[in-house]
């Protein structure tokens, strides 16, 4: 049997012989401009009795036009054009390999029950929702309440997508993946709570025809949550794609120049390098006093307060970026609350002893403000990728600048906080594993939480199990957003030493407030496409290309 790569690979070549003499036709930019845009347009599937329609049927007989909207990609010749529209090529590729990858093996909407989930109350602290999500989600949080009435209209009819939703799902549902389909019933029940949150927040002042759609809607879901329970004992097959599929995946939709056992490789030596460096700090620090958790809300909002004063200071004072005036109430907005000892799960037991590590993982926020305030000038990249494709960039910035701002100096003044870098890292090193073993069929769900939960320092992930299962199955139903934190990481750190090394062979000056400046103007893309723009190096995009 091929593997999904050589398929691919088939295809591909299969596609440039048929087309071949028109591949020398002169293409612009804005040829690429106008694709993307049909190609967003067709992404978003039409209707069937007013919800998204994910049936077999529609998938079929839409393939002939997502062939050729690939037709046109394509034959475009973009070999004369500069680095950074290349690079919007790319993208647009990866986008349209995500949908073939859905379509023929992911198949969140006959697989994934969570992927019907529609009622969400918050932002996402990456540019998208984490994992599958449909067309017609509900952001509950974009809404000023008490509503107006045209705003009460909007979301009565973003409401009103739920029960056709529902029912298309119990016959779109056709898998066998027990992990995904057992727990996916939290995320629909997560549904009811957060329509009974909405009608407290409607409250008095919606009307008849609001608390009647609510109402359908709520119904709705409590049958599909039935439907679902009843059919659970049934679901006995596994939900992971396997290492062939996960690589395909990883290195033609994510673009992350890596294979399954690479990942592997790579997350084992991060969690070796995590526990070592945590008892060499420990033994560093042994004639320290300990760190000392917050024990009231004022404790913590002080720590809080000052953890976010230390960070902004650090990032202007050490040049480490160009700090913008969105910065600061980014961070200062999601501070979060003082949580009682016996409630609190893994990160925030680290952020009640400071909170400023974690916050650096809050990078995310700055992205986000960036990304409202300055959108990048290509349509290309305006808002979120398609498919989670920005992880390895949102996800694993993120996790890379806990480590490069405690090596540039943010804990100086506070080694033991040093201690806790270490154990963020060895968390996600340990989860990340997990879910490799868990896309590889090689262990169930629940067996890859307990990698997560006996690898990470301290028995931290043992005290709340809500986050345990809310990771892992998260990282089921996403392949490579598990590794992504880490993976992304070091894809950023060898970022970050070609970038010093070609200055260094120039003679000129490294600044890392430049490094990091070039990176967001460049936005949240692949790595991969961040390191070739910033560097011109292109051996990683070629690699990929040649799979």
């Amino acid at each position: 049997m091929r593997t999904p790569t050589r398929v691919a690979r088939l295809l591909t070549a299969a596609v440039l012989i048929l087309i071949g003499p028109l591949a020398t036709a002169q293409t612009r930019h804005s040829d690429l401009v106008e694709l993307f845009e049909d190609w967003r347009r067709f992404e978003s599937p039409p209707l069937l009795n007013g919800a998204p329609d994910y049936t077999a049927e529609r998938f079929a007989a839409r393939q002939p036009e997502y062939l050729g909207l690939r037709e046109r990609l394509m034959v475009m010749d973009i070999s004369e054009w500069p680095i950074e529209q290349q690079v919007d090529w790319h993208l647009v590729r990866a986008e349209m390999n995500g949908y073939d990858f859905n379509r023929r093996v992911l198949q969140p909407w006959a697989r994934d029950p969570a992927f019907y989930h529609t009622i969400w109350m918050a932002r996402s602290d990456v540019p998208a929702h984490e994992g599958p999500t449909h067309h017609a989600v509900v952001e509950v949080w974009i809404y000023d309440f008490p509503l107006s009435r045209d705003e009460e209209k909007r979301l009565i009819s973003e409401l009103e997508v739920i029960p056709p939703l529902l029912a298309q799902a119990r016959k779109n549902l056709t898998g066998n993946a027990r992990d995904l389909w057992v727990t996916g019933i939290r995320d629909i029940r997560q549904d009811l709570v957060n329509l009974a949150a909405l009608e407290q927040l409607a409250g008095a002042d919606a009307s008849a025809a609001f608390d009647a759609t609510l109402a359908r809607a709520m119904s709705a879901t409590e049958e599909f949550i039935a439907w679902l329970e009843a059919a659970a004992p049934d679901k006995t097959g596994p939900s992971g794609i396997g290492r062939e599929n996960y690589t395909w995946y990883q290195r033609n939709v994510h673009l992350v120049p890596l294979t399954w056992e690479d990942e592997v490789r790579l997350l084992k030596r991060e969690l070796d390098r995590a526990w070592a460096s945590l008892k060499l700090e420990e033994q560093r620090n042994r004639d320290l006093p300990p760190l000392v958790a917050a024990a009231s809300e004022e404790e913590y909002q002080e720590q809080a307060l000052e953890a976010v004063d230390r960070i902004m200071r650090f990032l202007d004072e050490r040049e480490i970026l160009t700090v913008a005036d969105y910065m600061e109430p980014a961070l200062l907005a999601h501070l979060g609350a003082y949580v009682p000892e016996e409630q609190r799960h893994f990160f925030w037991i680290t952020a009640h002893y400071d909170p400023a590590p974690l916050y650096t993982h809050f990078y995310h926020w700055f992205e986000l403000a960036r990304m409202d305030t300055e959108p990048h000038p290509s349509p290309v990249r305006q808002g979120a990728l398609l498919y989670n494709i920005f992880d390895s960039r949102n996800e694993g910035t993120a996790t890379g600048v806990e480590e490069m701002f405690m090596h540039a100096g943010l804990y100086d003044d506070s080694p033991r906080s040093r201690e806790l870098v270490w154990i963020l890292l060895a968390q996600r090193a340990a989860r990340g594993l997990g879910s490799l073993y868990a896309q590889a069929n090689e262990m169930t769900m629940e067996e890859a939480g307990g990698v997560h939960m006996e690898w990470t320092p301290r028995g931290w992930m043992k005290t709340e199990k809500e986050l345990l299962i809310f990771e892992q199955h998260l990282y089921l139903r996403q392949p490579g957003y598990g590794t992504s934190y880490v993976t992304g990481k070091y894809l950023l750190e060898r970022t970050l030493a070609d970038y010093a090394k070609i200055k260094e062979e120039r003679g000129e000056a490294f600044r890392l407030s430049d490094f990091f400046d070039e990176l967001n103007r460049i936005d949240s893309i692949p790595i991969s496409l961040a390191r070739w723009e910033m560097t011109g190096l292109d051996d990683e995009i070629r690699e990929l290309m040649a799979d």
